[in-house]
């Protein structure tokens, strides 16, 4: 057999000491120390890699939280223009209602029946309707919006950048829409300016502000009387307050009626020209006669519950042509 021989001298008078390593171990010991090499070198090259990506999904976790937060930040500002047109929509129609000029929707549907604070004479707040307007817009499974899955997950799937372009997507095709609408808000605005310029006295005789301040205890529109128990038509609004409690004439006019008016007890009713008539009843006090003429936000009575009442209130009516109409199309503030 084959083999190395390797020949150990202590001294000149030592016996030699021989070794002899088989050829084939020789070649054994190399290949298994080239491939211990290799595996150590794989080893530490994946080791190196393994940093790297660590470290880089390290590096888009914080990208997309930061990601995450300037989207949220879009999302709530493009809610804010969405409501503000809404609100913008919501008074020119008003306007429209008031100038009778073309355009004027009326109120649809039936609201319910809530109790709400008027603080400050201050109006119904808006609708859930204005809520959520964008979220409707964008996916559901967003992670964005909180509902969609962890980060380790759409980080290592890849899910996010697929996922995040249809959101992205949903956001500009919304702002675009937005942009859209506001563009239309200018011009009907424009031309409404147009329609108004022959309309100032109208619009002083209009009713534009709550006559007094309260609780909103019960709407215009069909609901169930109090005392019969019956569902019929409430012509009016209802708002709740102590007795005495100031109320103001919502715009200018002659007062054509007061005094007691069967089940509306202590009655007053201004009439403001161009077809519209308000009325206030289960007054305690009325502080204007018959044929005296009022302005926009003075004091013309006080809250009571004289007639058939259930409390200090103040019914209040909005006639137009002698067909009563919502008041909440008459108030702006």
């Amino acid at each position: 057999m084959e083999a190395y021989k390797l020949i150990w001298l202590k001294d000149a008078h030592a016996r030699p000491v021989q070794l002899s390593i088989p050829k084939r171990s020789v070649r054994r010991a190399a290949i298994a120390a080239s491939v211990v090499v290799v595996v150590v070198a794989a080893m530490t090259f994946d080791y190196f890699r393994l940093r790297g990506e660590k470290s880089e999904l390290a590096s888009l976790r914080v990208e997309a939280v930061e990601q995450r937060e300037r989207i949220a930040a879009f999302r709530s500002r493009i809610q804010e223009v969405d409501t503000r047109l809404d609100k913008v929509a919501d008074l020119e129609r008003k306007v429209r209602i008031i100038a009778n000029l073309p355009g004027a929707v009326g109120v649809g549907g039936e609201q319910s029946i809530e109790e709400e604070p008027l603080e400050g004479g201050a109006g119904v707040g808006h609708t859930d309707a204005e809520e959520g307007s964008l979220d409707s817009a964008l996916p559901t499974d967003s992670p964005f919006t909180g509902q969609g899955g962890g980060e380790d997950e759409d980080l290592s799937s890849g899910v996010a950048s697929e996922a995040g372009g249809e959101w992205l997507g949903a956001l500009d095709e919304r702002a675009t829409g937005l942009g859209a609408d506001a563009d239309e808000r200018v011009a009907s605005l424009a031309r409404l300016l147009d329609q108004l310029e022959d309309k100032q006295d109208k619009l002083a005789s209009s009713p534009s502000i709550w006559p007094s301040k309260g609780w909103l205890t019960s709407r215009f529109g069909p609901r169930v009387s109090p005392f019969t128990g019956r569902r019929q038509m409430h012509a009016g609004l209802d708002i709740a307050a102590a007795s005495g409690t100031p109320i103001v004439a919502p715009a200018r006019g002659r007062a054509t009626f007061v005094g007691n008016k069967g089940p509306l007890g202590r009655a007053l009713v201004i009439d403001h020209g161009f077809g519209v008539k308000t009325t206030y009843g289960h007054t305690a006090e009325i502080f204007v006669k018959a044929g005296a003429t009022v302005e926009r936000g003075q004091k013309i009575a006080s809250i009571g519950s004289t007639g058939r009442s259930t409390g200090p209130h103040l019914h209040y009516v909005v006639e137009v042509n002698g067909s009563p109409r919502n008041p909440l199309d008459y108030i702006f503030d």
